[in-house]
Order: C-alpha cells, then structure tokens, then sequence
C-alpha cells in the first residue's frame, strides 16, 4: 500500500467514495479498498449480460441525491469537471391494476391531477394538497438528513418550530397505509400511492413509514426517477476520478475482514490475502455494521452495542430480473392506445401490497405478484444499449430463507423469474419471449453473494422504521459515525439517514471526520475545488486542520487521537457543532 495514507476506507461504496472525496479536498490522501471487482457498491453499471448493454447491477434512480447539497451546490465539481448529467424521464411513471386500469404520473402536476382525477375527482384534489403541504415542510427532512446526528437540532426539534409541525410529528409516527387510507378514497389512488411508497423496500404498513407516502411522490413530482446518464455507474467514475486526481488510491478484490488494533484505537485493516494497510489518521468502514462488529474482539465493544447489533434488522430482501431485449415493455392501455415508462410496473390491490409486507415479515415465501418495479432506462438513455435495444429490470420483494420444502433458489428462481414475466405480460402483451435476448435472475442469496454488505439480500442496509432510525441508527449512542473503537467511523447505508442513492451518509460522515481532524466542515465543502496531486506531491495551496486552524489540532477522535475544542460549522449552515456527550463518546 501507499505509506503515506492517512486514511484507510473500508468499502467503495458511493457514500465511502463521496467521504473520501471530501476528505481529499481538504488535503488527506486516501486508501479506498472493496472486496468486489469493481468499486461503487449499489452505485454500479456493468456488461452482465451481452457486450454493449450496461446494467446497473443495483440502484437506478437517483432521484434522492439530487437535493444533496454535493450536487446542489456542486462541491466536488462532479457536474462541472466530471460530466455528470441527469436525466428526468417523463412520463414518470405508468402503473397497471389487477382489472386492467392503469395510471400515468407526468412531470406535469396538473396532468397527473388529471389522471388521478379520472378514478376519483376527491383523490386528485388530495393530491395536489399531499404535495402542498410536503413543499411547507421539505427543507425540515433534508435539513435533518444532511446533517449528522448531533451536529444539529434533531428532526423532532426542528419540526417543534415549524407552524405545522404537530401534525408531521404524528405523521411521520403512522404508517405509510395510515396516511394514505386517510388522505384517498380510491382503489386505483390507494394501490398507486403504495406502490410508490414501497419503492425503498420499507413496509408500508409499519409505524414510521408514514413520511414515505409524502416524501417519495413529492421527489417523484418534482425530479421524475431521476437516471444518470451512461448508468449509475458514472456517479462512481465521477468519484474514484476525483480521487485519483487528488493523490488517493482506490484499490479493488481487496476483502477487508479485520480491524488492526494498537491497543484500543483502530490503526488499520487486514483483508482476506493477508495484506494489513495502517491508516496514519483513521478508519473509515461502510463494511455492514453487523459484519463489522465481528472484525474486532468482542471486548472492543461495549454492551449496548452488541444489543444493538444483535437486534439489528437487515430489512426487506430484494429479487431481480435483468433483461436484455430488443424491444421495450409497452402496456396496453384500456383506450386502445399504449404506454412506455422508464419507471413502471403493477401494483395489487391495498390489502395484496399490506399482505406483502406482512408475508415478508413473516417469512413466507411471496408466490404471487403483489408488487413491481419493471425499470426501462433506455427509453430515455440510449446510451446504455445497442442502438434499437434495451435493458429492462423487474425488482421485487422475496424473503431470504426458503421454507421448508422448497427447492434451493437456483430452481425456485428460474420459476419465480417465468411467473413474474407472465404477470407482466397480463398488462404488456407484446413483452414476449422472442424481445428477450439474455436474461440474468439474481435471488436474495445472489445479491448477497455479490455484495456482502447486502446482508440477506437486502439492498438498503437496514429496515428504516422506529428502532433504526436517525439517533438509534444503527445503534443507540453511536449514531454520529464515531465507533466505539477509537479512530474508526461508520459510514453507508446502516447509517443515518439509511440506504438508497443518497449521498447523506457519506457526507455526514465527512462532516464528522473533518470536524474532529480540526477543520470547519462548512468552509471545506464550500470551497473551490482542491488542487490536484502531480507526481506524489500536492500541489500548493492544500489544506490541512493544523493550517486553517492556525494551531494543534488538540484532542480528537480522529489524527492524534483527539478532537479539537472549536465549534465547527456544518451542512451549509452556519450554526454551532452540539458536543456530543462524553458518556457517548468515552475515548475523548
């Protein structure tokens, strides 16, 4: 490895990336390492099927991160200097029911009005308010999300001083079933708002999910299932570039399986060839908490945390279908005519998407079709595909463990992948066997196998509701991205504010990381984009805690093993760091 690292980051996920990239702009030299044969975790685009076809092996929407500040106010130049482009596919989406009805939602609001309209005049009025009253509140959420736990008001703190923020007080305690049975009237607007709740694998019936059924409709409203030009792949490229560029190194097939100790402050990592890589100021993990707790003895970690890890909850498992075809599913909509979305699928009945839920915690096997996402994004990037061809991605829920009786899952998902097919077909005629030219079907075993921090298959790294979420994420008094372990931080998806493609985790965990290595968070991610590294050496101008702070760094978590005094600033905002208690945090 490169002696001079003085950061070592397990996992090349698109938060680690993103921490990493920050920390290279304030002049860190960093070493990123991931098991996979490729970086960028979730955040991945591959020829998994046939030469020319780039599949996102993962995430494909990126609607979530846009209003991350990293892209908002372009702090890394990921947009200027990488070529970043997203696209807003309109229609945003297309849904088909079980009698045959379907639904188009249209960048358009009052379009979309107008077609929720058709089932229900009431439902279409309710919208529209849905969307008015989730614009009143917006900037509490994503204040909230983009900003580490403890480094500012909590988001029940922030809701306190908003004029309504009672009622989002109890809304956000509700499930997404509660909110929407309560606001719709409708079937069709019923099952169609589920549907949509559903899409981060998050039961729609548990407490807690009740700001999903605002929250995603909203993003969707505003930004359509955001894509990213050439695949969610070139989010990655855009970060280990600019890591590359600024003296880091990103190292591939590199296993991380334990944690190297120099007494109780994490000094480093071994992987799985033996190799041991020392990290001159610190660790950072976005390894699967419940995995990372193993990578160190159990004495490192004190008893709430393994209570913690031991009652952590993977979340709901995911199933895909990876097509490659020469023709793109088209609905057949009952006015004779038909129907393409980058982003559709069917939706059951409201009682089949809250039996879905209820089987998937149960763990009883899902035979029928309640919900799916059948994800086009070459109907609006062309790029991704041959000219004239397509990718096409079915997603859906499914438990992890086989019942009793059941065949192993190479059997069980071949007749899975076939019934799902027919089901679409119910609505998409056309989509027959002849348009498909590779078919790859990966069951909750697979994407584990792939990606082991999808643990059990579950694509966002832990079940979001009331007991893992923001200061109880992943676990309670850990929720800063500080470990128990000294010098050793957290970042991912098992993290504050959770998985999809968000960004917030790794930012936070910047935010965090910066403050205790002695700089203001604020002024780094504001400023102008760090010069680059040129033969080895940095270039002038880098900066470092010591330098901006004219002074030691003091006592921190991270560096020399302390955290400095000053308050720092964070988020975009310029407001004053809240110290995290020292029973919180015992190595300070």
């Amino acid at each position: 490895m490169d002696e001079r690292a003085e950061i070592v980051v397990a996992g090349a996920g698109h938060n680690s990336l993103i921490a990493a990239c920050y920390l290279a702009k304030a002049g860190y030299r960093c070493l990123v390492l991931d098991a996979r044969h490729v970086p960028g975790g979730g955040a991945a685009t591959e020829e998994i099927l046939l030469p020319g076809y780039g599949i996102d092996t993962c995430a494909t929407g990126h609607t979530l991160i846009r209003v991350n500040p990293l892209l908002t106010g372009d702090e890394l130049g990921l947009i200027a200097d990488y070529g970043l482009r997203y696209i807003d596919p309109d229609p945003v989406a297309h849904v088909a029911f079980p009698d045959g009805e379907q639904l188009t939602m249209w960048l358009d609001r009052d379009r979309t009005a107008a077609e929720i309209a058709r089932f229900s005049a009431a439902d279409a009025a309710a919208y529209l308010r849905l969307l008015d009253e989730y614009d009143e509140v917006k900037s509490v959420f994503s204040g909230s999300q983009f900003t580490p736990v403890g480094f500012g008001p909590s988001l029940d703190a922030r809701l306190a001083g908003h004029p309504r923020g009672r009622l989002w007080q109890r809304r956000r305690a509700l499930s997404a079933w509660d909110v929407i049975r309560h606001e719709f009237g409708s079937r069709h607007v019923r099952a169609f708002m589920l549907w949509m709740a559903f899409q981060t694998n998050q039961a729609v019936d548990v407490p807690g999910s009740g700001v999903l059924a605002y929250s995603l409709v909203f993003g969707r409203q505003q930004r359509s299932w955001s894509i990213l030009a050439g695949g969610s792949g070139r989010l990655t490229e855009a970060l280990t570039g600019y890591l590359h560029r600024h003296g880091s190194t990103v190292l591939c097939g590199r296993r991380v399986t334990r944690l190297l100790l120099d007494g109780d402050r994490c000094a480093g990592v071994e992987t799985a060839d033996g190799g041991q890589y020392r990290a001159g100021k610190a660790v950072l993990s976005t390894i699967h908490v419940t995995q990372l707790r193993d990578m160190a003895p159990a004495r490192a970690w004190p008893e709430e945390f393994h209570y913690g890890i031991d009652t952590y909850d993977a979340g709901i498992p995911g199933f895909g279908v990876y097509l490659a075809t020469s023709a793109p599913p088209e609905f057949a909509a009952p006015d004779g005519g038909t129907r393409t979305a980058v982003s559709a699928g069917t939706a059951g009945w409201p009682e089949d998407i809250i039996r879905l839920g209820q089987d998937l915690r149960a763990g009883r096997f899902v035979a029928d079709v309640p919900w799916l996402l059948v994800a086009t994004p070459t109907l609006a990037d062309p790029t991704r595909a041959p000219s004239g061809k397509h990718t096409v991605k079915l997603l859906s829920q499914q438990v992890y463990q086989l019942p009793a009786g059941m065949p192993g899952w190479d059997v069980v998902k071949a007749r899975h992948a076939r019934r799902q097919l027919e089901h679409l077909r119910l609505s998409a005629p056309g989509f027959t066997d002849d348009v498909i030219l590779a078919q790859l079907v990966k069951s909750p075993a697979d994407y584990e196998q792939l990606n082991p921090h999808m643990v059990h298959g579950a694509f966002h790294g832990g079940d979001r509701g009331v007991a893992q979420t923001g200061p109880l994420r992943p676990v309670p008094g850990w929720a800063s991205h500080r470990m128990p372990i000294a010098g050793l931080y957290q970042t991912g998806a098992t993290t504050h504010p959770g998985g999809s493609i968000t960004g917030a985790p790794g930012r936070n965990a910047a935010i965090v990381l910066l403050h205790d290595l002695g700089h203001d968070p604020a002024e780094v991610m504001s400023a102008l984009p760090a010069p680059e590294v040129r033969g080895g050496h940095l270039q002038p101008g880098r900066l470092t805690g010591r330098e901006h702070d004219g002074g030691d760094r003091g006592e921190g978590h991270a560096g020399d093993g302390g955290r400095g005094d000053r308050a720092g600033l964070v988020a975009g905002w310029h407001q004053a760091v809240e110290e995290v208690r020292h029973d919180q945090n015992p190595q300070l």
